[in-house]
């Protein structure tokens, strides 16, 4: 067990390293002049020249790297003389824009992403791998036409429409919820659970869809199994056989699913925070998008990068305990 998680820590380390490789070769080639943004319109080349120095973007792509994979180990300093800027470990860089450490920043929006996407796995899965279930026992019934109507609905209608109607309905018309805040939990737990619920159903709603329609398909196929025709025959409990037989070999493609959708939930869900203006790391990214801070955005990109590599190795693990059969086998 323990060889095995050293060589998935090994290559989670090298497909970092990779994502961060190429992240950093597609904002060299690709990305505007940062130093002529920064400057203004009337600069003059000895200053954007200047600004390129301290910004440390003059040297080639490979110094470039090599210098940014230094930061994160044991920092840099930009620039030199009076003007110098030192970046202690770990960093990735600077913002552009306000000059601040970009980790820093990251940082200081990541519980708002966290809450986030905490609060919607809770919501997607309870009521996803229920309606799946309902649907599956009760197939071809009013149940499971209404339960993949709920499904279907949840798949066709757009993130920002939803939130919009939510927010006209229960905010603006009803007056039940106030408009969506980071507050923290600590300062009032109420208006906390207040101004995070829209949010959370808003990201819940299409993810409760998929896992209904998988969490179905699933129960289904292992419902037509042979092991399962066995267990009946052993006079076992429909409740055990339930939850024993046929809910746990159902499981093991939705710990992938939910592994992967919480890991990029992590890394800032867009749509939702920009929509109801929470200030977490999607937000972050889609005003660095705006601006072309290209350290922000590599910060984002990287620790998105981080969750899902990391979410790849959870996954790993759950399966050798969901399924005995992988712990026999040498890795």
């Amino acid at each position: 067990m323990g060889l095995y998680v050293a060589k998935r820590l090994l290559w989670a380390v090298l497909t970092l390293l990779a994502v961060t490789f190429f992240t950093f070769l597609v904002f060299f080639a690709l990305s505007p002049e940062p130093a002529v943004a920064i400057c203004g319109q009337t600069c003059t080349p000895d200053r954007i020249d200047a600004i390129r120095h301290q910004l440390g973007i003059d040297q080639p792509f490979l110094t470039q790297f090599v210098t940014f994979l230094q930061g994160i180990f044991v920092g840099r300093t930009y620039g030199d003389g009076p003007s110098a800027i030192a970046c202690t470990a770990p960093c990735i860089g600077h913002s552009f824009q306000n000059g601040q450490d970009v980790l820093t920043m990251i940082l200081s929006r990541l519980p708002v992403s966290i809450t986030l996407a905490v609060g919607a796995s809770v919501l997607w899965l309870l009521f996803g791998i229920t309606l799946g279930m309902v649907s599956a026992l009760k197939s071809g019934t009013g149940w499971d036409r209404t339960a993949m109507v709920i499904a279907l609905a949840g798949v066709a209608l757009p993130n920002y429409f939803l939130a919009l109607v939510l927010q006209y309905v229960l905010v603006a018309k009803l007056e039940w919820l106030p408009y969506p805040s980071a507050v923290a939990f600590g300062d009032d737990p109420v208006v906390w659970f207040q101004s995070y619920l829209m949010p959370w159903i808003v990201l819940a709603f299409l993810y409760v869809a998929l896992y209904a329609r998988l969490t179905r398909t699933n129960v289904l196929d292992t419902l037509s199994e042979n092991f399962m025709r066995t267990a009946r025959a052993k006079g076992l409990a429909p409740g055990l056989i339930l939850r024993r037989h046929a809910l746990r070999p159902s499981l093991t493609p939705l710990v992938t699913l939910f592994g992967m959708d919480v890991a990029t939930l992590l890394g800032g869900a867009l749509i939702t925070e920009t929509v109801f203006g929470l200030n977490g790391v999607g937000k972050l990214a889609f005003d660095a998008v705006a601006s072309n801070d290209q350290p922000v955005i590599m910060g984002v990109t990287l620790l998105a990068a981080f969750f899902v590599v990391i979410a790849n190795i959870v996954v790993d693990l759950l399966y050798r305990f969901l399924d005995p059969r992988l712990r026999t086998v040498a890795r």
